[in-house]
C-alpha cells in the first residue's frame, strides 16, 4: 500500500500541478503575510486524496480474495473516508473559489458527526471524568471539537514549502506504529497509504516548491489524521488512546494554541491571519526558509518520539515527557519573543509582586496622613525620608519657595533665602545622578490656598523591573498636603530678623 501510493503521488502531483496551472488555479502572493514570490498552483491535495483512495480500494479489492486481508472491513473504511471525502472536496472548493472559516467550520462539524454516528468518538477523558463513560450530548461536542481542532491545527503551519506535509508524515508514522503494536491491522494500513501519499508529495512540496498542498490537503490530511486517532482510541487503553495523538500532533497544536492565545491577548479576531506564526517569527530571527522547515521537522520528530515513549506508559515515563515537553515549549515560547506572551509575563509578574505594591502604596499613604499633622520643616523632611526610602525611588529633591518673610534659622546665612532645597538619595546609590539614564516624576506643590510651595522631584535609575507602586498616589492627594504641611510649618518657623545697623544682636521671634 506505501509503495503504491508512493508511486500514484508522485505521478499524480506532476499531473494536478500542470493542469492547475493551466486552468489559473494558483496562489498569487498579494498579501504581506505570502512567503512565495511566484503564484503556484494549490491543489496539491488532490493528489494525495486520489493516491490514497486507490491504494486503499486496490487493498480492499485483493482482501476480498486473500483470507488474511479480511480485517479492511469496507463498513469501516467508509466510516473514515466518506467523512474525509467531504472535507476534503471543501478544501477543493476553498481552493479554487474561497471559503469563509464559518462555512468551513461548518462542514467539519457536519463530517466530525458522520464520525460520531459511526461510532468513532471520544466515550471518556479519565483526567477530567475519571473512567465514566461519557453521555452522547457531552462525547458529541468534545468529539467534533477535537477533529475541528486537529483538522484546523495541520492548516494552519501550511505556512512554508513542506512544513504542513512533513509534519503530518511524522504523525503518521506514528499513528503506524500504535496500530500495529496494538493489532489493528486497518489503522496501520491506511496511515501506511497516507504516509505514501505525502512523501510522493514532498517531492514536489519541498522548498523550493513548485506546488502548495492547499486547503484540499491540509484539511484532508488533518481530518483524516484525527479520525483515525478516534478509531484506535476505540481499542488502545486510555493513555494510549488520549495522550500519544496529543503529543504526535505537538507542532500543529502548538501553533493552534499560540495563535488562539495571543490574539486573543491582543484583542484581534480569532480567525485573523497575520505574520506572527513559529514559522514566521523563525523566519525573522534570520533563518533561511529551508533551514526553518528543517529544524520544525527535527521538531516534529522530537513529539512523535515522546510519543512513542507512551506505549509502555509508567509514572516515570509519564513524567519524563511531560518535563521535556514542558521545558522544551517553555524555552521555545521564549525565544520567539512574542509581544503578547512577554506583556502576559509582565501581568503576571506584577501580579505576584502586588504584595509589595501594596507596601510601597500603604507608606505614601502613611506619608500623606502624618503629614497633615507635621509640627516643623524637619519633621517633612523625615517623612519624606521615611516614605521614598522604602519603595523603588532611588532619590529624590525638595525645593521650597519661601514667602517674603519666612526664613529658617537652620538655613541662617549671609543675606535672605528665598528658598529651601532639601535633597536625598537611597543608600547604595550614587549621590549624583548626573549622566546616569534615570527618569524623574516632578510634583508641583500648590496648597489648597494655591499658594505655589515649590516642587518635588523624584528619580529612579531605569530598570527591566517594574515601578512597584501606584504613581496615582503620587499625583492625586500627596502634592497637595505636602504643599499644605510646608505652608503651616514655615509660617510657624522662627524666623531671622536683622536688627538696626548699630545693634549687632539678634532677636529671634515666633512668627503668629
Amino acid at each position: 500500500m506505501f509503495f503504491l501510493s508512493l508511486l500514484g503521488s508522485f505521478i499524480l502531483t506532476r499531473l494536478v500541478r500542470d493542469f492547475a496551472t493551466a486552468r489559473g488555479w494558483v496562489a498569487v502572493p498579494t498579501q504581506e503575510r505570502h512567503l512565495h514570490k511566484n503564484p503556484l498552483p494549490r491543489l496539491g491535495g488532490v493528489a494525495i486524496f486520489v493516491s490514497f483512495s486507490l491504494s486503499l480500494g486496490t487493498a480492499y479489492l485483493l482482501a476480498l480474495h486473500n483470507p488474511r486481508l479480511h480485517s479492511l472491513s469496507l463498513k469501516a473504511l467508509l466510516i473514515v473516508v466518506v467523512p474525509a471525502s467531504l472535507v476534503f472536496l471543501l478544501g477543493v472548493y476553498d481552493d479554487i473559489y474561497g471559503a469563509g472559516p464559518y462555512f468551513k467550520f461548518g462542514i467539519q462539524g457536519v463530517a466530525a458527526t458522520m464520525l460520531f454516528i459511526g461510532g468513532l468518538r471520544i466515550v471518556n477523558i479519565p483526567v477530567l471524568f475519571g473512567q465514566h463513560t461519557l453521555p452522547w450530548f457531552v462525547g458529541l461536542p468534545i468529539t467534533v471539537l477535537w477533529v475541528l481542532a486537529i483538522t484546523n491545527a495541520f492548516n494552519l503551519i501550511d505556512g512554508l514549502d513542506g512544513l504542513a506535509a512533513g509534519s503530518a508524515l511524522f504523525s503518521t508514522l506514528v499513528a503506524f506504529v500504535v496500530a500495529l503494536l496494538s493489532g489493528q491491522p486497518l489503522i496501520a494500513g491506511m496511515t501506511l497509504a497516507l504516509a505514501g501519499a505525502i512523501l510522493g508529495f514532498l517531492k514536489f512540496n519541498f522548498n523550493p516548491a513548485t506546488i502548495f498542498l492547499g486547503d484540499s490537503g491540509s484539511l484532508f490530511i488533518g481530518f483524516l489524521l484525527s479520525a483515525l486517532a478516534l478509531q484506535g482510541a476505540q481499542k488502545a487503553p486510555t493513555i494510549v488512546a488520549v495522550a500519544i495523538p496529543v503529543v504526535s500532533f505537538g507542532l500543529p497544536i502548538l501553533e493552534t494554541a499560540l495563535s488562539v492565545i495571543r490574539r486573543f491577548i491582543a484583542g484581534r479576531p480569532v480567525f485573523t491571519a497575520d505574520r506572527e506564526h513559529i514559522h514566521h517569527k523563525l523566519l525573522q530571527h534570520g533563518m533561511t526558509h529551508r533551514q526553518v522547515v528543517i529544524l520544525l521537522y527535527g521538531v516534529s520528530a522530537i513529539f512523535a518520539l515522546l510519543s512513542l515513549f507512551l506505549l509502555w506508559p509508567t509514572g516515570s515515563s509519564l513524567g519524563l515527557v511531560l518535563a521535556v515537553l514542558g521545558v522544551g515549549i517553555w524555552i521555545g515560547v521564549q525565544h520567539l519573543g512574542y509581544l503578547e506572551f512577554g506583556e502576559l509575563a509582565r501581568v503576571a509578574q506584577r501580579t505576584l509582586d502586588q504584595r509589595q505594591i501594596f507596601i510601597n502604596n500603604l507608606a505614601i499613604r502613611r506619608a500623606t496622613e502624618e503629614l497633615k499633622v507635621a509640627r516643623d520643616y524637619e519633621q517633612i523632611r523625615r517623612i519624606l525620608v521615611a516614605a521614598f526610602g522604602s519603595n523603588d525611588f532611588d532619590a529624590f529633591g525638595l525645593s521650597v519657595k519661601l514667602q517674603p518673610g519666612e526664613s529658617l534659622a537652620l538655613d541662617s546665612g549671609p543675606g535672605r533665602k528665598s528658598e529651601l532645597s532639601f535633597h536625598w538619595h537611597k543608600p547604595g546609590r550614587p549621590k549624583s545622578l548626573e549622566g546616569l539614564s534615570v527618569w524623574t516624576l516632578t510634583l508641583d506643590l500648590a496648597s489648597s490656598s494655591n499658594c505655589q510651595r515649590g516642587s518635588l522631584a523624584v528619580h529612579r535609575l531605569y530598570s527591566s523591573r517594574d515601578l512597584q507602586i501606584d504613581v496615582n498616589l503620587l499625583t492625586s492627594a500627596f502634592p497637595t498636603t505636602l504643599a499644605d504641611a510646608l505652608d503651616r510649618t514655615l509660617a510657624h518657623t522662627a524666623q531671622i530678623i536683622p536688627l538696626p545697623e548699630q545693634d549687632s544682636g539678634l532677636i529671634t521671634a515666633q512668627a503668629g
